[in-house]
């Protein structure tokens, strides 16, 4: 079986990039936005109406969990929202099945439970969380720290009811995890070796 590991993490930890170098220190294979680009091409939906569906709370799809209430939708936007899931499912498991990957984001980790992936949570405190999208943000898109701590606290509730919906499990619980990594003050590029250790 290949070697699969997933990323979840909170908006600014810099879980994306951690997964990136990872993947390149590895050799494995990447996934992040291309799962994006895959179910769109699979369901001829648009990239941004995809994205909208995988990085929102579900509104009305299918029971994937009993219990759950679910607010009137129209049978053609449920149907495009299930098969939304559907693609994304099948993309996730043909992409493990098909080499060793670390893939970012998405509930990967509870999609992929049958092929064992090692779960990795990457989180920061705010003050570090907020420097690094200040850093990382263009020029014309300057928010304020104010304004940026409002973005990452909705950005991260998003993640967090998205996750809890399609998994039943609480995002970020360390109980959920094989390793919960603390980035803040951390140059992601010196510990990335260390972590990388782990799979060879």
């Amino acid at each position: 079986m290949n070697k699969i590991i997933t990323i979840g993490r909170e908006f600014g930890s810099g879980g994306r990039e951690l997964g990136r170098r990872l993947a390149e220190e590895l050799g494995f294979e990447y996934y992040d936005k291309e799962i994006v680009t895959e179910i769109s091409k699979h369901t001829s939906l648009s990239e941004e109406y995809v994205k909208h569906v995988v990085e929102n709370t579900p509104h009305s799809l299918f029971p994937i969990t009993v219990g759950h209430s679910f607010t009137y939708m129209d049978d053609y936007t449920i149907k495009r929202i299930q098969s939304v899931y559907a693609a994304k499912d099948e993309i996730m498991k043909e992409l493990a099945e098909k080499s060793n990957c670390v893939i970012v984001g998405r509930c990967a980790d509870y999609i992929l439970k049958d092929y064992n992936p090692y779960k990795i949570f990457v989180y920061a405190d705010m003050q570090s969380k907020v420097k690094r999208c200040s850093e990382r943000m263009a020029p014309d898109e300057k928010l304020t720290d104010k304004q940026l701590v409002k973005y990452i606290k909705e950005i991260d509730k998003r993640r967090a009811r998205y996750y809890e919906f399609y998994t039943d499990n609480k995002w970020g619980d360390k109980r959920n995890y094989d390793l919960c990594i603390n980035t803040t003050d951390t140059v992601i590029k010196e510990i990335v070796p260390v972590i990388a250790k782990m799979f060879r």
